[in-house]
């Protein structure tokens, strides 16, 4: 609770640029969770420093553009990149292999999910631009789609929390659940829309 009242205490002080500058430097593996972050905004939306909906895309803006330059550095100066300091000190060739490793099996899948894992998602997103097997528009998209999932939860969990820290903090902790509950619907929307085409083509044949 108190990193969260210290990036509240920041937030209110400088606003949206405070929040969206954090939420870029999250991207390159800074050591601040994003999702406290994101709560932070939306407690000093519920303060009134801020208008909640104006900070949920302040929000999205951060986390895709911070996600977007991890993709791009990988894209464009692919694993000579490994050798900058900025990525050296958080992506081990270790690590790296086993991104890739996943990223070959499953494709923007891992992106997808990439998202939820805080401790893998710049690797991950890297890997996505060294690799060459997803274009910067489909990165984007299936990004943004995993975004509008998590991003608000938290925007709006801190701003409907601002006045009771205590509770806040016990929504937080099972906020985390709640995402990968979306997460798993989704998946379950997205499989039986699959099914249902398969099954149309199948009779289209016969």
């Amino acid at each position: 609770m108190d990193f969260l009242q210290t990036l509240v205490s920041i937030f209110m002080q400088y606003g949206y640029f405070a929040v969206f500058g954090i939420l870029i430097l999250c991207g390159f593996g800074l050591p601040v969770p994003e999702d406290i972050s994101l709560t932070a905004g939306g407690v000093i939306a519920g303060l009134g420093y801020a208008n909640v909906h104006i900070m949920f895309f302040v929000g999205m803006a951060g986390v895709l553009l911070g996600d977007s330059f991890v993709f791009w550095l990988g894209s464009y100066y692919g694993e000579k990149a490994l050798t900058l300091p900025v990525l050296r000190s958080v992506l081990h060739p270790e690590r790296f292999e086993k991104v890739r490793e996943q990223f070959k099996k499953y494709g923007r899948w891992v992106v997808f999910f990439g998202r939820f894992m805080p401790g893998l998602r710049m690797p991950i997103f890297f890997t996505a631009g060294t690799s060459k097997q997803i274009s910067f528009i489909r990165f984007v998209l299936t990004d943004g789609f995993a975004a509008l999932i998590s991003v608000p939860i938290w925007v709006y969990l801190g701003y409907y929390g601002a006045h009771n820290f205590d509770e806040l903090m016990g929504w937080v902790r099972n906020g985390q659940t709640i995402i990968l509950s979306l997460v798993a619907v989704a998946i379950l929307v997205v499989a039986f829309y699959w099914w249902r085409r398969k099954n149309r083509e199948k009779r289209g044949e016969k």
